[in-house]
């Protein structure tokens, strides 16, 4: 008896000093004035087996989970029904004894576990953009919209929601449908979602959010009039990666902080970005810095310069897609393993090469991220966001590192 009394004092002690290790790391996130935003993809239960309760939520302000769909009747709908509200988690009750199961059960969970942590449901995405232009054609469109996606945010629980239009400004996805109006009528999408979130949040006693994704390119971001777009907005989550890829004429970094040289084949970096949006008016602690939790990758490139801006021919395997490498994998498979990394003084970012097998790839790492979280503090931005937390490896290392320095004393 009295082995299992210490025994039960002992798990006693233990579940304290957990529970107060994450009201500690909470209260910092709190206290701390930088956001740090981390999408969750519905897919992440299937291949990846990564869950809702693998996420390191104490390390987190936001996290948007994508994606929501939009109907040809101009509404939010779920993207995929059986992992967003019936999937059975282990030790879930039976479906008849609550309204949803699935990762939306989940999240709502995670959300009372961390005080402070705030879930909005992201819309859209660039694969399912093709009807945002419809739905903000017509004022009978954009409220069918507005109301039909604060019904999804109020039914399952989420404190706002995330746009992602790619783009309305066009570019995105060659099934887009787009309207020479979009660029207007986007304003006008968002002054409707802006003013039904705010009558749920009259009524409800609270404040609901409404963010939106927004490109890095010049073309995705300057044809709009941001003076009227950010005061609807909480916070504007900017897609700084993804500038180069399976679509460029060369090898070149995937998220470069600065131009990585005077004339950067990259044609845009995460600095010239943000300045860019302050230019046109954003408050910069309304801009939140994206950053990739994965790299990008080339075939059959030449050793010059270690295979960085050089010719290439095809992409290799990646860790779900052709030329696509999540963090995890890099660190499991590639690192140390025939790769070199090489680091950029101009752009402050890291690559790897491997002049057997030609393959070059532009990742971050947690250096990098740490000099962009610093970037963030010393410019003023309103955080960090990321895609996605399943990418991340075991260690959390990249999220770790921009946690850390976010939240480091002054």
């Amino acid at each position: 008896m009295r082995a299992f009394r210490w025994l039960s004092f002992g798990f006693l002690v233990s579940i304290v000093v957990l529970i107060v290790g994450t009201i500690s790391a909470q209260d910092a996130l709190q206290s701390s004035p930088y956001r740090v935003v981390g999408y969750y993809v519905s897919w992440a239960i299937y291949g990846r087996e990564y869950y809702v309760t693998d996420i390191p939520a104490d390390k987190l302000t936001h996290i948007n989970y994508a994606f929501a769909n939009i109907s040809a009747d101009h509404e939010c709908i779920l993207g995929d029904p059986w992992a967003e509200i019936e999937y059975p988690y282990p030790d879930d009750p039976a479906i008849d004894t609550v309204p949803y199961l699935g990762n939306f059960r989940q999240l709502n969970l995670l959300k009372a576990a961390n005080p402070g942590l705030q879930i909005l449901i992201s819309v859209g995405g660039w694969t399912w953009s093709a009807r945002f232009s419809d739905v903000a054609a017509t004022e009978e469109s954009r409220q069918i919209f507005a109301t039909s996606c604060a019904d999804f945010m109020e039914q399952y629980g989420f404190d706002g929601i995330d746009l992602d239009w790619e783009y309305p400004t066009g570019g995105g996805h060659p099934l887009n449908r787009e309207r020479p109006e979009d660029e207007e009528n986007f304003v006008l999408l968002l002054q409707a979602v802006r003013d039904e979130l705010d009558a749920r949040g009259e009524a409800a006693g609270r404040h609901y959010l409404l963010t939106i994704a927004a490109g890095a390119s010049r073309s995705t971001y300057e044809p709009l009039d941001w003076e009227r777009i950010h005061p609807l907005l909480d916070f504007i989550n900017v897609m700084t990666y993804d500038m180069s890829g399976g679509w460029s004429p060369r090898t070149g970094f995937n998220a470069p902080l600065y131009d990585s040289t005077a004339n950067p084949p990259e044609g845009v970096s995460t600095d010239s970005a943000m300045r860019g949006y302050v230019a046109m008016g954003v408050p910069a602690d309304k801009l939140v810095l994206g950053v990739p939790f994965y790299g990008r990758g080339w075939s059959n490139v030449r050793a010059e310069n270690n295979g960085l801006h050089q010719p290439y021919n095809g992409l290799p395997n990646g860790t779900w897609e052709p030329g696509a490498f999540d963090y995890a994998d890099l660190v499991e498979n590639y690192l140390n393993n025939g790769y070199e990394r090489y680091w950029s003084d101009t752009a402050n970012v890291p690559w790897l090469y491997n002049a057997e097998t030609q393959i070059m790839i532009s990742y971050d790492d947690p250096e990098s991220m740490a000099i962009k979280a610093q970037y963030v503090r010393d410019n003023g931005f309103g955080g960090i966001m990321f895609w996605e937390v399943s990418s991340d490896d075991d260690e959390s290392s990249l999220l770790t590192a921009i946690y850390e320095t976010l939240n480091a004393p002054e």
